[in-house]
């Protein structure tokens, strides 16, 4: 039964991946998301058999079927990653009671804005406050379901969101964007104040980690003035603590060398 669900949820979160791909492409742009995709070169209207998730990219071999010109990495990158993160939710967050149903699709529903989010931002290098409010709206609302939520656990956004938002303020845009204090609103009523330090210290390893090798591959130097989407990094701590309960800030054990 495990399998069989493990199974389902990465379809599905392919599925939706595609979906979500998308919507990220024609998000600001005026078109709607409905109506047949097509190829970008050639304008062909895309035959079903051209959208099944991840195996039309590799049976046309990443190409359009007419123009043979190059399919985005991107697409079958975005639905394999929605449905790895499919997987992963149902695995740690299985619907086996009402209430972990709920908790089940809050995070599929979360997920599937994250992932618009990270396309968008990687894309343009910036955060739609449509979706960054969604995101916290849904975070907010979520940790009253079932229990009465500690008063750290409802101040968790707005505190971990305090430096992104000076950060912001005090370099006029140049050090952060504000929408990645939006984004750490949500991120920290997901995971509360402890976890969700932990998930910020880890998006800036892995982001700083990241972003100097991406540099000296592309530039083959390190540039200052190089513009970073930050945002992705933050999501990417985010679920690193969320699924492995990563700890590296423990609250409680600095709280306890103060008061024993």
């Amino acid at each position: 039964m495990t399998s069989f669900l493990l199974i389902f949820s990465f379809i599905l979160g392919t599925i939706i991946g595609s979906f979500l791909n998308v919507v990220a492409y024609r998000y600001r742009t005026g078109m709607t998301v409905g109506g047949r995709s097509k190829c970008f070169s050639c304008n062909k209207t895309l035959m079903w058999k051209e959208l099944i998730p991840l195996a039309s990219y590799f049976i046309q071999r990443g190409r359009c079927a007419k123009c043979r010109s190059r399919i985005s990495y991107q697409y079958p990158i975005v639905e394999a990653g929605t449905g790895i993160l499919f997987a992963l939710i149902f695995f740690y967050f299985p619907p086996l009671t009402t209430e972990a149903g709920i908790t089940t699709i809050f995070y599929l529903i979360i997920t599937s804005l994250l992932v618009i989010i990270t396309i968008y931002d990687i894309k343009h290098k910036v955060i739609p406050d449509a979706l960054a409010y969604s995101f916290a709206i849904l975070a907010f609302t979520h940790i009253f379901i079932g229990h009465q939520p500690s008063l750290w656990h409802i101040l968790a956004g707005p505190i971990l969101a305090l430096p992104f938002f000076l950060m912001w303020f005090c370099s006029r845009g140049k050090w952060m964007g504000l929408g990645d204090a939006k984004l750490v609103l949500g991120i920290g009523w997901t995971l509360g104040l402890s976890a969700g330090i932990s998930a910020l210290i880890l998006a800036f390893w892995i982001g700083a980690i990241i972003s100097v090798l991406w540099m000296m591959i592309v530039f083959r130097k390190f540039k200052t003035q190089y513009e970073i989407p930050f945002g992705p990094y933050l999501i990417l701590g985010m679920y690193i603590v969320l699924f492995w309960n990563v700890k590296i800030f423990d609250l409680q054990a600095y709280a306890s060398l103060f008061f024993p």
